[in-house]
């Protein structure tokens, strides 16, 4: 089998799978706008938990490891901060500007992996850098156009660090792959990150209503099935073949926020995320294997 043949089924796979991000990104933002960010993450913890034990069980590997149960723990706590952010972000900021901002998060991962890792910064990162920068500030420009709206204003700077977060989620997701299966690391972190929030769930996560409930229930289904589609891709197909694609995660947000939210996607939106993209791109040019974006789930 040639080489585009072989690779049509992985990026078929993580098209749909993107797609099923994008429109669990849109059910939580609804769901976040009835019962608050933080207690849609919290019960969208124990819905995805609920759902993947029986497959973590059906795979027999039994209790991880100590040190693999630490990386679960720390990209658990990690990824339900960022997560909650970003959802917290998007309620006040329409879908589309969100995961364009989120696009920021490889290139932070490179200089964490540098910090981290010990990897080497090249030059084409620096400058990749500066050109994503500039198309952060035409968003950010283009959102505010010579008046500032304070919730708009939060919900930029959620995202910003939900998506510095997002980065060093890349670093540990990394780690992480080479230590446990998907159907293990895919509960793991539904279960951390509800165990994590629980801590605040008293006072932040009061009782969804019976619509919240069938909201959050929905994009835990999402997000397992959107996970287990782009983890079954990433393990038959190269990732610089698969990379670009997630930038078409746009695409499908814009879709998703104009339907189900009426949200008009700006020139100054398209014309940052145009640069935010093709930074990204030259900066992870010359690496044979760049971080690979991952939605909040």
């Amino acid at each position: 089998m040639n080489k585009p043949r072989a690779h049509l089924l992985p990026i078929l796979a993580v098209i749909t799978g993107l797609a099923l991000f994008s429109v669990m990104d849109g059910v939580m933002k609804a769901a976040s706008i009835l019962s608050g960010a933080y207690a849609a993450m919290f019960w969208r913890g124990l819905a995805g938990s609920t759902m993947m034990l029986p497959l973590w069980l059906r795979r027999g590997n039994g209790w991880p490891a100590r040190e693999t149960l630490k990386v679960h723990v720390l990209r658990g706590v990690v990824a339900a901060c960022m997560a909650t952010l970003f959802f917290y972000g998007i309620v006040r900021t329409p879908l589309a500007e969100g995961i364009a901002l989120s696009f920021i998060a490889p290139l932070i991962a490179l200089y964490l992996a540098a910090v981290m890792l010990g990897e080497k910064i090249q030059r084409s990162a620096i400058a990749g850098s500066v050109l994503a920068l500039v198309g952060v500030v035409v968003i950010a420009s283009g959102k505010f156009d010579g008046h500032a709206d304070a919730e708009a204003i939060k919900g930029l700077i959620a995202i910003l660090v939900s998506a510095v977060l997002y980065a060093w989620n890349l670093v540990l997701q990394r780690r992480q792959a080479q230590i446990a299966g998907p159907e293990e690391v895919a509960f793991f972190q539904t279960l951390v990150s509800f165990l994590f929030l629980g801590l605040g769930a008293w006072w932040f996560a009061p009782w969804p209503s019976a619509t919240a409930w069938g909201l959050i229930v929905i994009s835990a289904a999402l997000s397992t099935g959107s996970l287990m589609l782009l983890s079954w891709a990433y393990a038959r197909a190269e990732a610089q073949v698969l990379v670009p694609l997630e930038y078409t995660a746009f695409i499908w947000a814009a879709i998703v926020g104009w339907i189900a939210f009426a949200e008009p996607v700006t020139l100054a939106t398209l014309a940052g995320v145009v640069l935010i993209v093709a930074g990204c791109l030259y900066a992870t040019r010359r690496n044979a294997d760049p971080p690979r974006p991952e939605m909040p789930n």
